[in-house]
């Protein structure tokens, strides 16, 4: 009957059944109490656990290593390692000494932890009390060190296991193979596989999947997908998380063909698929411009009732909108919204920057209100969108007090914020009011960077105002960083709200000829190239701006080096 309760989750009524007990002229036992105590642990009820063991106490009954061990288990499971380490204490004031599995239970909840030096001093206190670390105990501490302490003290522990004689498991090769993988030391993970058939504890599911894993990090495909054929003829299946790391890889190499082929052949062979496997295809079509193709894959999920979560609509209305598919991208927004959904901030952020992008201001500000209506904090994102929507709309004292409002609540706010700022305020010939926010942006160890020079030097070139842009190129002079802030921004994508530049042919042409000029020393003609390309409104790369402004130091410095 107690059992049953137990079963059921009855818990008040399997107590109750203790007092009935004597009713019926029998009496619990410490295999009634351990029933109970060990469902109390299993459902995390611990307090509840620890008052019936002081019940146990009280009715005269001595708790065993078994009831023990099931409030060591329990505690250690939710991370109560100080009410474990209590509970060992009490056993042995008890006369009751703690055993193996006791010992392992602890050692594995301060691993867990990564509190791995006082698991080895809890090893060193087990074999004081004479019980022997088992392959358990091992695997466990080795493991630890690998994932949080040092590879070198976990392999000194391996040495150990084979000084005493001890075997080297499954597990302990799987862990060994798992740290060769993470470190890209894909020989030695292969080799330890080898060795593992040699020792009697051949391969397993783990092992593969660890292998493949390993490989596609190490964007070695090949060598990938000969290990998923070879554990295919092991008569193993890759799990879905190791498929899923073959199509992010896959994906993210733009082998699309290859992946769409796997995540088919893989629904066929009956691998289980789910939201991840489709969303990696996903958004790898977005980022290759194949909306069609993801449209057609996102049917085919839903066709397999595999129920998309906000995380998998953020990537279809992300990819929409980058394709400038705006409507079907609200259509999406609207569809998660009838499904039940809850829109996180980059949903709300996709879509407002969208908005913003074409103009329609009030309606990203209208979403921006619903956004705050259901608790969700707009965060530094939400405001540079919203500031950039609103300069581009030639609204900038509204972006003006968005910004100041921004501020004096003391939200976070970054380089971009600055950026937008001072773009929109150079771009109305208010240079003043720009360099003021230059200065705040240095007090607040925000800048300024390549994009605030940038903007400042094509408003002084646009208002005619040469000898301003000459004193404020031998200022940048001094900036020691901007050098190596220039190759840096060479060298690497800057991330923006998700915009991306247009193709413009202008651009492009004017970009090429000032980079060309500045080549061949002639920075004078590149600077009339520039401003007349400001003058009529023609955007050049970023990488111009960059090799000019380095021009026009290197000239300046030479002209100082004249003078002295």
């Amino acid at each position: 009957m107690i059992l049953g309760c137990c079963l059921e989750g009855k818990f008040n009524e399997a107590i109750s059944f203790i007092e009935k007990m004597k009713e019926f002229g029998c009496f619990p036992d410490s295999v009634t109490y351990n029933t109970i105590l060990g469902f109390f642990c299993k459902k995390g009820r611990l307090k509840e656990a620890g008052n019936l063991l002081q019940d146990m106490k009280e009715k005269g009954l001595m708790p065993n290593r078994y009831t023990f061990n099931i409030l060591v288990s329990g505690y250690c499971k939710v991370g109560w390692l100080k009410e474990a380490r209590k509970v060992i204490d009490l056993m042995v004031q008890n006369d009751v000494l703690p055993d193996i599995w006791t010992y392992n239970m602890l050692i594995n909840g301060l691993c867990g932890e990564g509190r791995i030096e006082e698991a080895v001093k809890l090893k060193d206190e087990m074999e004081h009390s004479k019980v022997l670390p088992d392959v358990v105990t091992y695997n466990t501490l080795i493991d630890g060190y690998f994932k949080h302490g040092s590879s070198e003290d976990g392999f000194r522990l391996v040495e150990e296991m084979r000084e005493k004689g001890m075997e080297l498991n499954a597990v302990t090769n799987n862990i060994l193979v798992k740290w060769y993988c993470k470190e890209g030391k894909m020989d030695e993970a292969s080799e330890r596989a080898r060795m593992m058939e040699e020792s009697g504890f051949p391969p397993d599911k783990v092992t593969y999947n660890t292998l493949i894993n390993g490989y596609c990090k190490a964007g070695k495909l090949g060598e990938a997908f000969e290990m998923m054929d070879l554990m295919g003829r092991k008569g193993f299946k890759m799990d879905t998380i190791t498929l899923n790391t073959i199509l992010h890889t896959l994906c993210r190499e733009k082998k699309l063909k290859e992946a769409s082929e796997l995540l088919n052949s893989a629904s066929n062979r009956g691998y289980l698929l789910d939201e991840v496997s489709y969303g990696t295809l996903l958004a790898g079509y977005f980022r290759d411009g194949m909306a069609d193709k993801a449209l057609q894959l996102w049917s085919e999920m839903r066709k397999k009732e595999i129920i998309p979560s906000i995380i998998t609509y953020n990537t279809i209305i992300r990819g929409l909108c980058q394709l400038g598919k705006t409507e079907q991208a609200i259509s999406k927004f609207k569809e998660l919204l009838r499904n039940g959904l809850v829109p996180d901030a980059t949903t709300y952020n996709t879509i407002i920057h969208v908005y913003c992008k074409e103009g329609k201001v009030e309606k990203a500000f209208e979403l921006h209100n619903k956004m705050v209506e259901k608790s969700l904090k707009p965060d530094v994102f939400t405001c540079n969108i919203l500031l950039s929507g609103l300069c581009s709309d030639g609204m900038l004292e509204k972006a003006l007090k968005l910004f100041n409002t921004w501020i004096s609540e003391g939200k976070a706010i970054d380089q971009v914020t600055y950026n937008t700022m001072i773009s929109g305020l150079c771009k109305e010939g208010r240079l003043e009011d720009a360099f003021h926010l230059v200065s705040e942006m240095k007090e607040r160890n925000l800048g300024p960077d390549h994009y605030t020079y940038s903007a400042i030097l094509g408003a002084l070139a646009s208002a005619g105002r040469m000898n301003e842009a000459d004193e404020f190129m031998s200022k940048m002079v001094e900036v020691e960083n901007f050098r190596e802030q220039s190759l840096q921004l060479k060298e690497q994508n800057v991330k923006t709200s998700e915009i991306t530049e247009a193709y413009d042919p202008d651009s492009n042409a004017c970009s090429e000829q000032i980079i060309e000029l500045c080549n061949q020393g002639r920075y004078k003609d590149a600077m009339r190239i520039f401003e007349a390309s400001n003058q009529k409104g023609v955007t050049l790369s970023k990488s111009t701006y960059i090799v000019l402004m380095e021009g026009l130091i290197k000239r300046r410095k030479r002209l100082s080096k004249a003078v002295q």
